[in-house]
């Protein structure tokens, strides 16, 4: 008998050993912005993947095997403790969220403020007139959070904000609040995407199940990508870009979109042999580095790429039609 989303997580967090949960702490918080936070408890979990290549090709059979072979950052699978429990977004932050931050605040978004822009979807623009090859148009200074050049509504993720945007909201919140606000580390990120799976997907572990909890790259999205094609889960999710949050199955924590619809910053630098030499306990990533860790993947990501345990990286300035965040709140 399959046990309700919401069920299965009040269990998780109900049946959490007493020393993983703050006494009296709510299960969801509302704060200042109308931003909603789950409280995940504290625990154990196995992070990364030591899948094989061959593995992953009889999973992924339409991609080319070079593909598998530069996943090597996300080995070795190794044990992981997250010794306090911690309030997590339930959804990405969205359009009028960080639309209200902006108002209250004063902040100017790095997109406007350097003056060049962000990227954007044009349907006219054609990647191989680009040095880049990039599949979306930029920087211009057209396309920013306020536009990716897709229609979006407040209750959309924010995209097009950099890791730099990400710290100001939470800095922002914590002053505002009188709480500390940040971005997950990547090993917080990856304890609450799993909510206790150890597949591929908190789904599962085939990528068609990615349809039921997540807005990936499918068959309404690769009509505006007929050359990847290949790449598109076979069924529809109904949106062929972003999609408003909470539009899915959340995981078993009550999380929603933590795979696909946007990627999320994280607050480690990355370093692809950090987890040969990463401490069991609460793990902080490197103590520097040159790009930030984002994770889950986004509307446009193929499968492979959205799995719990996969890695992607852009430099703290990077501002995409892509990417997107998520902010913790520490457990008082």
């Amino acid at each position: 008998m399959r046990i309700p989303t919401l069920v299965l997580f009040l269990l998780l967090v109900t049946s959490a050993h007493s020393a993983d949960l703050p006494a009296n702490a709510p299960p969801i918080v509302r704060n200042a912005i109308g931003m909603q936070l789950v409280l995940i408890p504290a625990g154990d979990f196995v992070m990364g993947s030591d899948e094989s290549p061959d593995s992953l090709a009889k999973a992924y059979p339409q991609y080319d095997r070079s593909r598998f072979l530069k996943l090597g950052d996300e080995a070795p699978a190794h044990k992981v403790r997250i010794t306090h429990p911690f309030y997590l977004g339930q959804h990405e932050v969205t359009v009028g969220q960080f639309r209200r931050f902006v108002a209250a605040s004063g902040y100017v978004p790095e997109a406007e403020a350097d003056g060049t822009g962000g990227y954007g979807y044009n349907p006219a623009y054609d990647p191989a007139t680009t040095v880049r090859g990039d599949a979306f148009e930029g920087r211009n200074p057209r396309y920013s959070w306020r536009n990716p050049g897709f229609p979006q509504t407040d209750e959309h993720p924010v995209v097009n904000v950099t890791w730099n945007d990400a710290v100001a909201l939470a800095q922002w919140l914590s002053k505002t609040e009188g709480k500390t606000y940040r971005l997950p580390t990547e090993a917080e990120w990856e304890y609450a995407a799993r909510a206790g799976t150890r597949t591929r997907y908190h789904s599962g572990d085939d990528p068609q199940s990615l349809l039921t909890v997540a807005n990936v790259f499918d068959a309404d999205a690769r009509v505006n990508w007929e050359k990847w094609s290949s790449y598109a889960l076979t069924g529809h999710d109904g949106f062929a870009f972003t999609a408003p949050v909470g539009s899915f199955a959340p995981n078993a924590f009550g999380l929603y979109d933590m795979h696909g619809n946007a990627w999320e910053w994280t607050g480690d630098w990355h370093d692809e042999n950090y987890y040969a030499r990463s401490p069991e306990n609460d793990p902080q990533g490197p103590a520097t580095g040159v790009v930030r860790v984002r994770r889950g993947g986004s509307w446009h990501t193929w499968a492979l790429y959205a799995r719990s345990s996969f890695r992607n990286w852009n430099s703290p300035e990077t501002r995409y039609t892509l990417v997107g965040m998520r902010l913790l709140r520490e457990a008082d």
